[in-house]
């Protein structure tokens, strides 16, 4: 028999959803959007402050809930008991990104008469994305269409690299939010890399570090890649004038040659689940003009003129 399926994390949805299983689905997050078709699915969860200001302040909003309370995000405990999920996934990874894990099982121990499997996700690197699959695979009782899936992700990920590999490697750094200051780490640097280009600032496996401008100055990258974490593109455009404002802009290399890129982070960048390939053939588009990325210009990556 089928397990019910609750996936609280945008990416595990997105996950069941590639492995042909999202028929399964009776509950989601409220960021959960992606494949379209997951909207219909009730959702469980909502924040507990709507993040809503300029980048600053959403900054100083969410650090305030995280002082006093486990996640910016809590459970709808009337749709959790009207779902009943016999399996939810969650992570704790970031507090930031959705219910925390504590906060899950506490949820599913009280509001749940049946028993029920809690499966965490806390990926670092693409290595732990695609190690995601596959438990999530298993989880569902598929698993040959995990390693199915896995094959088919790390064959995209060759592909992309195979289109740069020979060519020079223009140096990059990619940020996850403006004010303050934040370069992706994690599984960023990584992506920067099979995309043929050299990461800056960021830490590959490491959690996304603060910056002061001092530190963007002297990295000078040639590309400059922006994309605020959670922000679809339109939303991080607006942030773009919190760096093209700020006095030492135009001493930056890429912002002297025009190579400064706003990608739609919520869809692409932020998201540890199958979407990553399409992350790395975006930025082998930004820095080599080359692949399947291109055609995503527009609609899911822009320059910034």
């Amino acid at each position: 028999m089928t397990r019910r399926v609750a996936s609280l994390l945008p990416s595990t949805t997105e996950i069941v959803a590639a492995l042909g299983e999202g028929a399964r689905l009776v509950g989601r997050s409220h960021e959960c959007d992606f494949p379209p078709e997951v909207e219909a699915v009730p959702v469980l969860s909502r924040p507990r402050h709507e993040p809503v200001g300029t980048s600053a302040e959403i900054h100083r909003g969410v650090q305030g809930l995280i002082e006093e309370v486990l996640s910016i995000y809590e459970v709808d405990a009337q749709a959790l008991r009207t779902a009943a999920p016999e399996l939810i996934l969650t992570q704790d990874l970031c507090r930031v990104c959705a219910v925390a894990e504590d906060e899950v099982v506490s949820a599913a121990e009280q509001h749940l008469e049946q028993e029920v499997e809690v499966l965490t996700s806390s990926p670092l690197t693409l290595d732990d994305v695609l190690e995601d699959v596959r438990r999530v695979a298993v989880a569902l009782e598929v698993p040959d269409a995990g390693e199915a899936l896995v094959v088919q992700l790390r064959q995209g990920l060759d592909r992309t690299y195979a289109l740069v590999a020979d060519r020079a490697t223009p140096s990059m750094v990619l940020l996850e939010w403006v004010d303050p200051l934040m370069a992706g780490g994690t599984w960023g640097p990584e992506l920067i890399e099979l995309a043929g280009a050299r990461p800056l600032l960021g830490a590959p496996g490491g959690h996304s570090p603060m910056l002061d401008h001092d530190a963007l100055r002297a990295a000078d990258p040639d590309i400059l890649v922006i994309s605020p974490c959670g922000f679809g593109l339109e939303r991080a455009l607006e942030e773009v004038p919190l760096l093209t404002g700020w006095q030492g802009w135009s001493e930056l290399t890429a912002a002297r040659t025009g190579r400064v890129a706003v990608i739609d982070g919520s869809a692409y960048v932020n998201r540890p689940g199958p979407r990553l390939l399409e992350t790395a053939q975006i930025l082998a588009a930004i820095a080599h003009g080359v692949g399947p990325g291109v055609d995503l210009q527009g609609a899911g990556w822009r320059w910034v003129s």
